[in-house]
């Protein structure tokens, strides 16, 4: 039987899995995964039923490769198509800054300040007790540079009050911020669900209507838009059912329906970073040497952030909404 699991943070699992995956050229199997990174390893049950633990694998990857962090699938030498030994890897060289990125003296004694602190606090004695079973199990580990950091947000403040909300059976309430509005709005809510899609954390709820009762559909939270404090009621009703898995099934069919098309530089962060998510389709060059990309979305505010964030590298093509929603964040950005 597999040992009582501690609980270990998603953020702490995903930056594990980054870090095992930084620290070998040739790549490791799903079950040497499993058997040794943090976060999977207090779970796994050599020789066991491991499936549900693959399925949290499976969901991993997509969330890494959606934070832009390029993850490769290489098949084992003399055994093609055996799922089994399939071997996973991310490759430094495209996970490294842009060429032309150069830094100054001064600049580099900072990072490099920050990269000691960094090290010292991020590589866990857990990641280095792993690190040192994968050389064990003859695989060529070498620590990995803390340079690459993945890009893994922290819990919002409202994780751990709707978390324990939801282990007692309790409504609770809090003030719920919509893109495009000025004042939160306070909502009353039957937590069912906390789910991670796409690296951010959703609360799947009924929410209470004026008088008292619930409209009977769920609806999906994003935790960052709880913008205050959450506090909890009255014992919640029942509601029997597989609430995660109608909550990511729902996601899922959102994020389907939610097409992009832009235009992004070539050699460029943006080009990296949005050509390694797992939703990114390569339509083709540009006419001026760019490559033209189709992204998925679940949330078109979060998507305008994130190509905001890429300044001029990006041109936004389709829908006409993002678009606008790109130009309205870089406006606010020149005047401020």
């Amino acid at each position: 039987m597999a040992p009582t699991a501690s609980r270990v943070p998603v953020e702490e699992r995903l930056f594990s899995l980054v870090l095992a995956l930084l620290a070998t050229e040739a790549g490791l199997t799903k079950n040497e995964i499993l058997s040794t990174v943090q976060g999977y390893r207090q779970r796994y049950d050599a020789g066991g039923d491991n499936a549900n633990l693959e399925r949290q694998f499976e969901r991993d990857k997509d969330d890494i490769r959606d934070l832009g962090v390029p993850l490769e699938t290489v098949d084992s030498p003399g055994d093609a198509g055996n799922n089994q030994t399939l071997r996973y890897r991310i490759p430094r060289g495209a996970y490294q800054l842009p060429s032309d990125i150069r830094f100054t003296p001064e600049e580099m004694t900072l990072l490099d300040l920050a990269a000691r602190v960094w090290r010292e606090g991020s590589l866990s004695g857990e990641s280095r007790r792993a690190l040192l079973k994968l050389r064990s199990l003859g695989v060529a580990a070498d620590e990995p540079t803390i340079g690459y950091a993945p890009r893994v947000r922290l819990r919002d403040a409202a994780f751990e009050p709707l978390d324990a909300a939801l282990e007692k059976h309790l409504v609770v309430r809090f003030p719920y911020l919509k893109p495009g509005e000025q004042t939160a709005r306070e909502r009353e809510v039957i937590p069912l669900a906390l789910v991670q899609y796409q690296g951010r954390w959703h609360l799947s709820a009924e929410e209470y209507v004026d008088g008292g009762r619930t409209e009977g559909a769920r609806k999906m939270f994003l935790l960052r838009r709880i913008v205050g404090r959450v506090t909890t009621g009255r014992p919640a009703p029942e509601r029997p059912g597989d609430h995660a898995a109608a909550a990511i099934a729902g996601l899922e069919e959102v994020w389907r329906r939610g097409v992009a098309e832009v235009e992004v530089e070539r050699d460029t962060d943006a080009a990296t970073r949005l050509g390694n998510r797992r939703d990114s389709e390569r339509l083709g060059p540009t006419t001026d040497g760019g490559e033209r990309l189709r992204l998925h979305f679940v949330d078109m505010a979060i998507l305008a952030d994130d190509l905001a964030g890429f300044g001029p590298e990006v041109l936004v093509i389709d829908p006409p909404e993002l678009r606008a929603a790109v130009l309205e964040r870089l406006e606010e950005a020149a005047r401020g």
